[in-house]
C-alpha cells in the first residue's frame, strides 16, 4: 500500500478548474493593466494626429521655423477639429467672411466674469486682428481699406500671423534667427504676452508643457516640406541657361 494520500479525482479535477481560472484572471488581470499603460503612453506623448491644432497650415510657403512656431501656437490655443472657426469657449462659426467678435464669457481664471472676443486659429482678439489686418493682411490697401472689413478666411489668419511673427520691427529681434539657433524658450517667453498658453503667463494648461516637443517635431515634417536651397554651381548653370 503507498505511504501517500492520493485525492480522489473528482478533487483533482476541481483543484486544476480553480488554478485554471486563476491563470486566466491573471492573463485577463495583466492584459487590462498592459492596455492600461499603452493608453496612458500614448495620451502622454500624444502622436500629432491627436493634437489637431498642430495640423498642416492651409498658407503655402514661408519660413519653416515660423510655420513649425505657427502650428505649435495653435497647439497650444486652438486644439480642436476645426481651428479656423473655433471662438473663445470652444464654440464654432460658419462663416469666416470676417472676425467674429463674440464677446464670450470667461468662466475660470484670473479674468473670471470678463468676456473674450478671441477668434480663430490663433485666438486673435477683435481688436488685435485689426490692428494686424491693417499691418499685413494681403487686401489691404495702404489704409485705404477699413480692417474690420478684411476676410478672415483660413488663409487669410495664416498669412497675417505669419507675416506679423516674420516683423521684426515689431517684435524687435528676428523670431525664425532665434528659432534656427534653437532658442525656442526665449521665442515662447517673448510671445507668452500675446498667447498666453505658451507659458511664462497667467493661463498655461495642460497642453502648454508639451509645446516645445510639439514644435520639434513639426519643424522636422515643415524642413522636409520646405524647398532646399540652390547650390551655387546649381545657380551659375540656372543663370547661363537662363542668358538669351
Amino acid at each position: 500500500m503507498s505511504r501517500f494520500h492520493v485525492p480522489p479525482p473528482h478533487r483533482l479535477g476541481h483543484r486544476r478548474h480553480i488554478a485554471d481560472r486563476w491563470m486566466r484572471l491573471t492573463g485577463l488581470v495583466l492584459a487590462l493593466s498592459l492596455a492600461g499603460m499603452m493608453l496612458a503612453l500614448v495620451w502622454w506623448w500624444r502622436p500629432l494626429f491627436l493634437i489637431p491644432g498642430a495640423d498642416n497650415l492651409v498658407m503655402s510657403g514661408g519660413d519653416p521655423h515660423l510655420r513649425a512656431l505657427m502650428r505649435t501656437i495653435s497647439a497650444g490655443e486652438s486644439n480642436v477639429g476645426r481651428p479656423y472657426h473655433v471662438i473663445y469657449g470652444g464654440g464654432l462659426v460658419d462663416s469666416l467672411e470676417r472676425h467674429p467678435n463674440r464677446c464670450e464669457p470667461i468662466r475660470g481664471g484670473p479674468n473670471r466674469g470678463r468676456c473674450s472676443t478671441a477668434a480663430g486659429r490663433y485666438q486673435l482678439l477683435y481688436g488685435t486682428w485689426l490692428e494686424v489686418a491693417q499691418r499685413y493682411h494681403p487686401d489691404r490697401l495702404d489704409g485705404q481699406v477699413d480692417p474690420a472689413e478684411l476676410v478672415f478666411s483660413e488663409l487669410a489668419q495664416d498669412l497675417v500671423v505669419h507675416a506679423w511673427l516674420a516683423d521684426s520691427r515689431f517684435w524687435r529681434v528676428e523670431l525664425a534667427e532665434l528659432l534656427r539657433q534653437d532658442r525656442l524658450d526665449e521665442v515662447l517667453k517673448r510671445l507668452s504676452g500675446t498667447w498666453t498658453s505658451l507659458g511664462y503667463g497667467i493661463e498655461s494648461h495642460a497642453m502648454t508643457q508639451r509645446l516645445p516637443r510639439i514644435y520639434h517635431q513639426v519643424l522636422e515634417a515643415e524642413l522636409r516640406r520646405a524647398p532646399r536651397p540652390m547650390a551655387e554651381n546649381d545657380k551659375g548653370r540656372a543663370a547661363e541657361t537662363a542668358r538669351p
